[in-house]
């Protein structure tokens, strides 16, 4: 393929905004030399993405609907069209290409650190973070910006720049590869990190970390979308404690229904929240602009959440609020505002985001169960899920089976009907998550959009180019290739 060259900035680490002290610890002073295990470790508390997918990946998919009302932003506007970004701030592509990039350098000067360390020993653990933390954040950069892998093209189709030592000049040139080459180091990066590490090293904020279980919570994604199977099973079966995901998974049908939506988007995203596996702040107004963005959760996705039209024909027990008529949701995130002016209302909104959560191995293992022919396995964990999340569950009334399933799809094909399953709660439990977005690169969901007046209507097909978003204008600006349109 063409040989193409990204220019990345050698300051990159320095566009991480600092944090907020309830959350996470503080980005440390880049002006302090980073010379011991406790600075290193500190220095990877910045090797997260502090910015958000959500919006735009949200807006892209099914999971918004043109709800016809004056809060027309360009930020929501232009994924639903899946145009490219006019924009460079937060919750724009732009904006989480630039954070996810500043996490990479972060990680690469911790493993810089280590590798001159006389005593590597002693960073043992902040290497295995530093590993995770970079093979996560490139798996959604060509997750997002290049073709879904493919191993019949991915050896050929562009991916995204893997950045592997930290940058010394002002302006470091980058070759793009391909996303075959970039899966590679992932693996390489995923493989070498996750035996080193040690979840005893977190003291403070384990769930803002790569522990042991999100190690492997991240693995079972990154074979998901590799399409090894096997190893997805493995990783998943060794993110819970025995292997089982029930103790883990959120309570939706009995304490969540019990609590008041205040309350409720607050718990969502708590730390002590099990189903939370890997927690990140992210500088976004997602929390407050996902009820009223025009393209969203309106009436009709609102009543797919609870309606009866699933394989259980029961009623979820999700608790879905309006805020007007037009505008569903579910509790599910909580702002915190940072004033930067003291004097004036003037600030930066914080999410906290869910990166990795344990209903979404779950949905993992049991697609890979699915597809190595293991159905009754997989339908014992979707079971588990559904224990959870049907109003006044009753096993001997909503208990799933091979027959239910089929029936239900009018089908034959057990693998279809259970994968089937699979995508409709799984798409259901995410609604205003994004992750939908994966599942529809990964089997080529077509997409369809319609304005409110029904006048446009919008598909984006299963080899469209519009899949993969558009790389930043720095980028472009640098002689990258640009995404086919």
């Amino acid at each position: 393929m063409k040989r193409n060259l990204v220019y990345i900035s050698a300051l990159a680490i320095m566009m991480v905004a600092p944090g907020c002290k309830k959350y996470l610890e503080q980005l440390p002073d880049q002006r302090t030399e980073v010379n011991t295990p406790a600075k290193v470790a500190e220095l990877l508390t910045s090797a997260y993405p502090r910015a958000n997918y959500i919006p735009f990946l949200e807006a892209m998919s099914d999971n918004a609907n043109d709800k016809g009302t004056d809060d027309n932003t360009r930020i929501n506007r232009q994924p639903w069209f899946w145009e490219v970004s006019s924009d460079r701030e937060q919750d724009t592509p732009d904006f989480y290409w630039q954070n996810a990039y500043a996490a990479i350098a972060a990680a690469n000067q911790a493993l810089e650190v280590i590798d001159k360390a006389s005593d590597k020993a002693a960073y043992s653990a902040s290497k295995g973070e530093a590993l995770l933390c970079r093979a996560y954040a490139h798996f959604m950069l060509v997750t997002i910006f290049s073709k879904s892998y493919d191993p019949a093209t991915a050896a050929k189709d562009p991916g995204i720049p893997y950045v592997t030592k930290p940058e010394n000049v002002v302006v470091a040139k980058y070759e793009r590869k391909t996303v075959s080459y970039v899966y590679e180091q992932i693996e390489k990066d995923l493989t070498e990190g996750l035996p080193l590490i040690n979840d005893n090293s977190y003291a403070n904020a384990p769930s803002y970390h790569f522990t042991t279980a999100a190690a492997h919570a991240f693995a079972s994604r990154f074979y998901l979308f590799k399409k090894n199977y096997a190893k997805v099973v493995e990783h998943a079966n060794l993110t819970f404690p025995a292997g089982r995901a029930l103790p883990y998974l959120r309570p939706v049908n009995t304490i969540y229904n019990t609590m008041e939506e205040l309350v409720l988007r607050k718990e969502y995203t708590r730390a002590t929240q099990k189903a939370n596996l890997l927690l990140a702040e992210t500088q976004s107004w997602w929390a407050r602009n996902l009820r009223t963005n025009r393209y969203g959760c309106d009436p009709v996705l609102g009543g797919m959440i609870n309606g009866l039209d699933n394989p259980t024909g029961a009623r979820m027990a999700y608790s879905v609020y309006y805020q007007r008529p037009e505008d569903f949701f579910i509790p599910k995130f909580y702002e915190l505002f940072i004033r930067v002016d003291q004097n004036a209302n003037i600030g930066n909104g914080w999410d906290m985001v869910p990166l990795l959560a344990a209903e979404e191995v779950l949905f993992n293992r049991a697609e890979a169960n699915t597809q190595l022919g293991n159905f009754n396995e997989a339908l014992a964990d979707i079971n588990d899920f559904l224990s959870q999340r049907i109003t006044r569950y009753n096993p001997a009334a909503h208990h799933l089976t091979i027959d239910k399933v089929r029936d239900y799809y009018g089908t034959v094909d057990t693998r279809d009907a259970i994968i089937k399953t699979i995508l409709h709660f799984k798409r259901i439990e995410f609604i205003l998550e994004g992750l939908r977005w994966f599942d529809i690169l990964r089997h080529k969901i077509p997409v369809v959009h319609t304005s409110f007046d029904g006048k446009i209507k919008m598909t984006l097909g299963a080899n469209d180019p519009r899949r993969m978003v558009q790389i930043p204008q720095e980028a472009q600006l640098s002689g990258l290739e640009l995404n086919p349109r």
